[in-house]
């Protein structure tokens, strides 16, 4: 080790306790040539803010000594050095420390009296490493304030170092769950080239990879000649697509590369910062903090200090003549020089003679840029006042420790100030008191406090200053899910993003349609594939479609699985609802016909077309109106039986009649004829029994069919998209076919008959209308074939409910309407005499 006078500010007391603070940041290492001795480390870059550590554990070393509850009846006193952020200037100090002499003898306590019972520091991990390794074998205490690598929670490494800062690694939980809530999966780090940010890169992409998302790019940042890398990096970053980058980086690497990235304009991105450097007062061009505005950054929580600031706003270095770094803040603060100086110190660089501002001693600390010295918001600044809290809480119950009662061998309690290290670090691990925000202090296993994070975001006023705005917590010990509390409407993003920004290397999926990879790429990059039809996107894998069940299709976005509409014609739709009026309109139509046929049965026209059959046709064309009726309204087994065979035996009775009707025509005409043959068969009476045994044919028909295979209501999922069709399964189709073909043969037959005894003589001779109806029936039933095959669902009822219907008013119409016309506006014609008349003209001719 380098040794030279290492002189510190110090403070006599009763028990004194030691402080080693990085209040210069930088220092000039000397050229060893192993021909003299060494010139000492010279200190650069005096920090303002580590500075202001530096007075916290000063000022709270005064609040305890001016208590009457803490320690009372003894003087705290301290040592203090300044180790510049560096290793070996942080062992020189703990040598200075512990061996009580100016000039550090190693291993030797010179002093014991007033030899520092715990030492509070360091700032950086690289120097608290090595200072904890040697203290650690005499397990000698030491709590820091700032060192957060995760190796010194190991306590078989570091057995006696504590620490009021959190473990880096949680920061790396944190990160992931930042990432997480705003949706961000294509992000890029950048860490420096060291232990902890290598190490912490790691944890932060595996972590980040759990949840989904991915590494857009990782890069290195080297400790020396970093600017070749510093160039290639910012390249990276702007041809990225990832908003989103994560900064692990130290704050000595992080600002070259900040400020190459605001020469290039790089406004545009989200930068994430870890506590290395996001409260750093280090950026002091306006452009870097143009570059960094909007962005996020975990930060230690915030803490208050009673009295602090007012303490802060009376340093002098007139009061304080101890402090060999008074002069230096004095000078770095207000951009002075002391008169006694002649110049500035190594410290600073010097101007030009007649540009140096000589320091009055009027400055006034209260007018320093809050963004530069900050005295309203302590973070580390808190941690140091909680560390030295801690060792004097320890002291305190060592000092009130009953003999017998005490924790050591036999109920023993060590002499507050005769004792061994490791027995404060005995009570210093099992402290517990209250901060002054009522929170509770204590350390954990692992030598940790309790855990909380600040969430912070870098906000730039248009008048160039800047402020970080807390919008939210890590509570580690919240219940697991609700740790991260964000407060979304307090964030400021940067320039071009008015709402959250948008991190991703594909955009999301339109719903209803999944993801499909992209062969060679990342799982965050892929393509958009619709979900097949009848599927959804499956709730636990955007990556995979389900298929819903038969009974359920998709929603319009295709997110869930819902119940098929049911499907039939029912009376409480328009369709349903006008057919049905017209099956009873026309019921009534054919009701009247048959009142009007029975008041005029003794009419000549009544007669003559054979009135029985004519009232068993007008009886079964009611029927068949009404049979239709049984189509409409929810299948069930009993509608599904009853309908078809109604429509059977119904329209072969009607059928049965014309049959008969026209049989009994011909066999008249034929039997006036001397010659004719057919004068027995009149007599016979054979049309009388052409209804019933016809009819009685289609009735055995629709027995066996019911007795074999009955028609049943089922569910047709596959009939339309989305929809369960309600329909009846007719059962046996040969049967069902057998039905439908015995009724097609009756009215082939009768159409038959029909046509050979159209041109028989008669005013009234029927046949003419029943060819006509007959050829309407037909024509009705062969369109119905093509009809039924192209709809589907209830519509296919409906075209058959338009077949019964059309062909029943077409038989109506044709057979019986000429003749109501005749009964009801031509009466004349409806007497004996006039068919007679038209007799004789007719065999005259």
């Amino acid at each position: 080790l380098l040794t030279e006078d290492v002189i510190g500010y110090s403070l006599a007391g009763d028990i004194t306790l030691g402080g080693i603070f990085s209040v210069h940041v930088d220092t000039n290492h000397p050229v060893i040539n192993f021909r003299e001795s060494p010139q000492p480390l010279q200190c650069n870059r005096f920090h303002l803010r580590y500075y202001r550590f530096f007075l916290a554990m000063v000022y709270t070393i005064m609040e305890i000594n001016a208590s009457d509850d803490l320690l009372p009846n003894i003087t705290l006193g301290y040592k203090l050095y300044d180790s510049c952020y560096n290793e070996v200037r942080s062992l020189m100090g703990a040598q200075w420390i512990l061996s009580g002499k100016e000039k550090v003898v190693p291993n030797f306590n010179c002093n014991k009296d007033i030899m520092p019972l715990a030492i509070i520091g360091d700032l950086p991990s690289k120097a608290s490493i090595p200072l904890a390794r040697i203290l650690g074998l005499y397990r000698y205490p030491q709590v820091s304030y700032g060192s957060v690598h995760p190796s010194l929670s190991e306590k078989t490494q570091f057995p006696s170092f504590l620490r009021t800062i959190h473990n880096a690694n949680y920061e790396v939980f944190v990160l992931a769950q930042l990432l997480k809530y705003f949706n961000w999966t294509w992000v890029g780090i950048i860490s420096s080239d060291n232990d902890l940010g290598r190490s912490g890169a790691q944890l932060v992409s595996r972590e980040i990879e759990n949840n989904g998302g991915c590494i857009a790019f990782n890069e290195i940042l080297p400790i020396v000649n970093f600017m070749g890398s510093v160039y290639r990096i910012v390249d990276v970053i702007q041809k990225s697509r990832a908003t989103v980058i994560i900064a692990y980086c130290t704050i000595e690497s992080f600002i070259p590369l900040i400020e190459e990235a605001s020469i290039h304009n790089i406004t545009d991105k989200v930068w994430l910062g870890t506590t290395l450097w996001t409260i750093s007062s280090d950026f002091s061009k306006n452009e870097i903090r143009t570059t960094l505005n909007g962005s996020l950054g975990i930060a230690t929580q915030h803490g208050n200090i009673p009295g602090f600031k007012e303490f802060l706003y009376n340093i002098h270095p007139s009061v304080s003549l101890d402090d060999l770094l008074i002069k230096t803040f004095w000078e770095n603060a207000f951009q002075c020089v002391w008169p006694e100086n002649g110049t500035y110190n190594n410290s600073s660089p010097a101007p030009h003679r007649e540009d140096i501002v000589w320091c009055t001693g009027k400055e006034r600390v209260d007018s320093i840029d809050p963004n530069i010295f900050d005295v309203y918001n302590f973070r580390v600044t808190h941690n140091v006042y909680t560390a030295v809290l801690s060792v004097a809480h320890a002291l305190h119950q060592m000092n009130n420790c009953v003999p017998g009662k005490g924790p050591f061998k036999n109920g023993s309690c060590a002499d507050i100030y005769n004792h061994q290290p490791w027995q404060l670090l005995h009570y210093i691990k099992h402290i517990r008191f209250n901060n002054t925000a009522g929170e509770e202090i204590y350390f954990d296993a692992n030598g940790d406090v309790p855990l909380y994070l600040d969430i912070l975001n870098w906000q730039m006023f248009p008048n160039g200053s800047n402020q970080y705005v807390s919008i939210g917590g890590f509570d580690a010990q919240a219940p697991k899910g609700q740790e991260l509390k964000i407060q979304i409407n307090k964030i400021l993003w940067n320039v071009g993003h008015g709402q959250i920004p948008v991190s991703v290397c594909s955009d999301p999926c339109p719903r209803g349609h999944r993801r499909a990879t992209i062969q060679g790429q990342k799982i965050c990059c892929f393509d958009c594939l619709p979900c097949s039809e009848g599927e959804i996107l499956n709730p636990n894998s955007d990556s995979k479609c389900l298929k819903c069940p038969e009974d359920q299709w998709p929603d319009s976005m295709k997110e869930r699985c819902l119940p098929k509409t049911i499907q039939f014609l029912s009376y409480d739709e328009p369709l349903g609802s006008s057919l049905a009026c017209i099956s009873v309109l026309f019921c009534l139509i054919t009701f009247s016909a048959f009142c009007l046929f029975i008041a005029k049965r003794k009419t000549p026209i009544v007669k003559a077309n054979n009135r029985e059959l004519s009232y068993l046709l007008l009886i079964s064309l009611m029927f068949g109106f009404l049979c239709s009726l049984a189509f409409i309204g929810r299948p069930n087994l009993k509608t599904c039986m009853i309908r078809q065979v109604l429509f059977a035996v119904i329209f072969s009775f009607c059928i049965s009649v014309i049959l008969a009707k026209t049989v009994t025509v011909i066999m008249i005409f034929s039997a006036t004829n001397p010659d004719s043959k057919l004068k027995r068969l009149v007599a016979m009476r054979i049309p009388v029994y052409i209804v019933p045994v016809c009819t009685m044919v289609q009735i055995i028909l629709c027995i066996v069919w019911l007795a074999r295979a009955a028609p049943f209501a089922e569910f047709n999922m596959a009939a339309e998209i989305g929809i369960i069709v309600i329909e009846c399964n007719e059962g046996s189709r040969v049967l069902f076919a057998c039905v439908l073909g015995y009724m097609g043969l009756l009215a082939a037959v009768s159409l038959l008959v029909a046509c050979l005894a159209r041109k028989l003589p008669d005013t009234f001779n029927e046949t003419k209308f029943i060819t006509f109806s007959m050829l309407v029936f037909a024509s009705v039933w062969l369109t119905f074939i093509p009809a039924y095959l192209s709809t589907k669902g209830k519509q296919t009822v409906a075209v058959e409910i338009f077949a019964i219907l059309s062909s029943m008013a077409g038989l109506l119409v044709c057979i019986f309407i000429p003749k109501c016309y005749i009964i009801l506006l031509h009466p004349e014609m409806n007497s004996k005499q006039y068919i007679t008349g038209r007799n004789t003209r007719n065999r005259g001719t």
